[in-house]
């Protein structure tokens, strides 16, 4: 199942046996004081800055999230979208949890984006899904409902088949849904990374859809987190997870690696090349 994501000048295809999709999650405020404060003055300069360099760093497409205290996220979003179509060419990922933040981001951007994203909560199926269906885009669906997250692999599938349900109900294609498995903390419970892992391998087996994860919720509040979130990444991958959403910067030589392994990488050309730019830095 290919799952096809675009800007004007660039497609981005997600399928099982392909090299895994990386989305640059650095343009989230969440955590980051400078972005925060620059958002707040109403300074794009750093999201720009910041899109250049994860392209620069390999990331496919560039995830944008504005959502933070006393910014109007209606109106920022859909400047930091055009901000960033402006600066690189990959296609983006709109991140917002306000249905009207969407829709105004979607109004700017050309090509057919990721969005990120729809949950199994009513509120958020009918909310969201008509702006999915309107701008012909697709859409990450989140393994959580009115109930909140749960903590085991039947109910995260059950929601994630919900989801699909509801998606292909207004005509939405399989295709174009994405189910993020959702990484909790092993800091707060050491059975969230496993829940995590096994569902995937339900989702893909069962559903047969592409797989994302926001992999760096896994470390929260650990020691050495890049050490957990490498060794998270690549149990995902093999577990059928085939779109990433990390700092590419630092996770971009292991997925290649595992994807190497997993056979996703012909004759090792990404991971040689790879190799060879890292010598020349």
């Amino acid at each position: 199942m290919e799952t096809k994501v675009s800007s004007v000048t660039q497609e981005v295809v997600i399928a099982d046996g392909q090299p895994t999709v990386l989305i640059g999650e650095r343009i989230n405020p969440t955590g980051k004081k400078k972005l925060s404060q620059a958002l707040k003055a109403g300074n794009l300069e750093i999201v720009s800055e910041e899109a250049l360099a994860q392209v620069q760093a390999k990331a496919d497409i560039i995830d944008i999230n504005m959502a933070t205290a006393g910014v109007d996220e209606v109106a920022l979003l859909p400047r930091a979208v055009q901000a960033v179509m402006n600066t690189v060419d990959v296609p983006l990922c709109l991140d917002s949890a306000n249905p009207q933040a969407l829709a105004a981001a979607l109004k700017v951007y050309k090509g057919k984006p990721l969005i990120n994203s729809v949950s199994g909560e009513e509120h958020s199926l009918g909310e969201v899904l008509p702006l999915v269906k309107e701008y012909g885009a697709a859409v990450v669906g989140l393994l959580q409902d009115d109930e909140g997250i749960p903590n085991n692999p039947e109910r995260r599938l059950a929601i994630a088949g919900k989801i699909i349900d509801r998606a292909e109900a207004v005509g939405i294609p399989r295709q174009d849904i994405i189910i993020d498995c959702l990484a909790c903390t092993v800091g707060a419970d050491t059975s969230a990374g496993l829940v995590t892992i096994e569902t995937a391998r339900r989702v893909k087996a069962e559903l047969g859809v592409n797989l994302t994860l926001g992999a760096s919720n896994v470390s929260f509040g650990l020691p050495d987190r890049d050490l957990l979130n490498s060794a998270f990444v690549a149990m995902a991958i093999a577990a059928g997870v085939n779109c990433l959403i990390v700092d590419v910067a630092k996770v971009r030589p292991m997925v290649l690696a595992a994807d190497l392994i997993l056979g996703h990488d012909k004759h090792a050309r990404r991971y040689i090349e790879a190799y060879r730019q890292r010598q020349t830095q």
